[in-house]
């Protein structure tokens, strides 16, 4: 594999938005370079995950290097990294970007440019990448060439010359992009007689080899039994094994400047590791740091906990080895009255932290309950102090705060016009604030609004798509954090805090959710032999009640007849009993309920 120069490599990722045929794109140059047999080849190649195979998305970037023989009679080292689509995946695809020179866009022919394909190619402008434009879906009959590229013209200002029509499903066209890859996407800079510096863009652990690193060689070169310094970790290793994947992993002796590949060292401390950070030889210690990814922050949270207490340990190990190979995904231990031992959770969005749930619960066999997500708000104290709010349970005593804050982003909405009344609808019930409309061409309109976080992570997106019949298309960015009249809304249940449904919520809309919350636990909390009362209460006082009727039972069923004193004494201690019970008993919380409430529709 070392046998190619710096100007026979093409380092690129493929950037698009959900669904427009990234991986599939990917599993046609995996066989159209031959990378593949036809008999091995499976759709979705490059997806790994079990949960990618099952609902047809891309979660976490995956790398490949394939040799490509083009038509001038030279050979080629293509190192190709697969990319998710969806906006809460924003941070793989911005590590991918860092890996690369090149990126090939792909739009589909018969819906043109939607809002994550323009994110996704403003990330990769930033980054100084040049652009390779594909249109996708030409074997479909709602295909229409020229009107995505007149789109591409107006919303990314590109020229339509450069783009290549092709079918990812059929293979049509393939091999003329795979020739403009040649042409069009620049050849790597670096010198590998320089000092070693490596990005390191991606780990996973093994159980056998340890943490297993993939990495771009900026400059240098890295082979077996090297002594390796990551920067970041200020920690030393010894190299066991250096290899590239084609896409089986293949042993090599050396890494080059411009190449892209793996290596493993026995790095047991999967906390050692950081996506961003560079590596360099122990010789080198002072050498600057690669400018890194930049640093995500979660803008959900969210309690994971074990519905047995027993498997506390196992979960906590679980996520160990999951944050590994998920840069954004942080953690921290909490308790709960209601839940008992379990982990405070920070994701990007929904998606996320429903993919990572879904993996602790298929990857590592837990049964996991998730309370109701919420995002990070600033409180000022009136002595001055200042406190970041992660957990509701947390709300401090209102007439100690003063001044409430929490995040908005500004949400940019590609749809088509007919369904911009609707839409904007949504947005103001979601407290969201107008800022422009945009007219993409004369079918289709980019709308602008500044929302919430808070009222974003709640099905917002699913909203959006069903009122649009799947259409719309979102993307959003944090903007900032403003001032807003926020108050803690407590659930009783039976007269007793359940700390795991507590929320921070807008004060004007609190009782419209305080009574949707009690009205949906009033359906899912199964009935006990005593009267629940389910209860929304603000500061200590009551907003909204529910009550769950009691399972009755008929004591006078062996009463055939007789003075009707013997019923009353009947039905008397009946009564004392139903009011003990409601004194002593516990109302258990099932998993249902904290999915009934994530899923309120307003």
């Amino acid at each position: 594999m070392n046998k190619y120069d710096l100007k026979h490599i093409r380092n690129f990722c493929i950037i698009a938005h959900i669904d427009h045929g990234k991986s599939t794109l990917a599993d046609r140059i995996l066989e159209a370079t031959g990378a593949i047999e036809k008999r091995e080849l499976k759709e979705q190649m490059l997806d790994d995950l079990e949960l990618e195979r099952e609902r047809g998305i891309t979660i976490k970037l995956n790398a490949v290097s394939l040799n490509y023989h083009a038509q001038n009679g030279e050979d080629y080292l293509f190192n190709l990294i697969d990319t998710p689509g969806h906006v809460d995946f924003t941070y793989e695809v911005s590590r991918s970007l860092a890996a690369c020179e090149g990126a090939i866009l792909v739009v589909d022919g018969t819906q043109g440019v939607q809002a994550q394909t323009l994110a996704n190619t403003y990330l990769a402008i930033d980054n100084n990448l040049s652009i390779l434009v594909v249109i996708n879906k030409m074997d479909l009959p709602t295909f229409d060439l020229n009107r995505t590229r007149e789109d591409l013209i107006e919303t990314l200002g590109i020229d339509p010359e450069d783009s290549v029509p092709i079918s990812a499903k059929t293979g049509q066209g393939i091999p003329n992009l795979l020739e403009q890859i040649v042409n069009k996407l620049p050849a790597p800079n670096g010198d590998e007689t320089k000092q070693l510096q490596a990005l390191v863009f991606d780990s996973k652990f093994d159980p056998y080899r340890g943490v297993v690193v993939l990495i771009r060689i900026m400059q240098g070169q890295v082979k077996v039994g090297d002594e390796i310094y990551l920067v970041a970790a200020k920690k030393t290793y010894k190299v066991e094994e250096i290899g590239i994947r084609t896409p089986k992993e293949v042993k090599v002796d050396v890494l080059k400047a411009g190449e892209v590949g793996y290596l493993t060292a026995q790095i047991k401390d999967i906390k050692d590791v950081v996506s961003g950070d560079t590596i360099t030889l122990v010789s080198n210690k002072n050498c600057l740091p690669l400018p890194g990814y930049k640093k995500i922050l979660p803008m959900v949270y969210a309690g994971l906990y074990p519905s047995d207490n027993k498997d506390f340990e196992n979960l906590h190990i679980a996520l160990e080895k999951l944050a590994l190979n998920d840069a954004s995904l942080v953690y921290e231990a909490e308790n709960s009255d209601a839940l008992g031992s379990g982990f405070r959770c920070g994701f990007l969005g929904l998606l996320h932290m429903d993919v990572v749930q879904e993996r602790l619960e298929n990857e590592y066999g837990l049964d996991l309950i998730c309370t109701a997500p919420s995002v990070v708000y600033h409180l000022t104290l009136k002595d001055g102090s200042k406190i970041v709010l992660q957990n509701p349970c947390d709300f401090p005593d209102p007439t100690t705060i003063q001044l409430s804050e929490e995040p908005f982003a500004q949400a940019e909405i590609m749809t088509p016009s007919e369904y911009m009344g609707t839409i904007m609808n949504l947005c103001q019930a979601r407290r969201g604030s107008y800022i422009s409309t945009e007219y993409v061409d004369d079918k289709r309109i980019k709308l602008t609004y500044k929302l919430p976080l808070s009222e974003i992570i709640f099905n917002f997106f699913d909203k959006l798509k069903s009122i649009t019949s799947g259409y719309a298309s979102l993307s959003y960015e944090l903007t900032g954090y403003e001032t807003s009249d926020l108050v803690r809304m407590d659930i009783l249940l039976n007269g007793e805090v359940v700390d795991a449904l507590t929320s921070v919520v807008y004060r004007q809309s609190a009782y419209k959710k305080g009574r949707a919350i009690v009205d949906k636990l009033k359906e899912v909390i199964p009935r006990q032999q005593f009267e629940i009362p389910v209860q929304a209460a603000i500061n200590s006082k009551i907003i909204a009640r529910s009550d769950i009727k009691a399972v009755r039972k008929d004591v006078l069923a062996k009463c055939y007849g007789g003075d009707i004193t013997r019923k009353k004494k009947l039905l008397e201690a009946q009564k004392r009993g139903k009011k003990r019970m409601k004194q002593f008993g516990k109302v258990q919380v099932p998993q249902s309920a904290f999915i009934a409430v994530l899923s309120i529709d307003d």
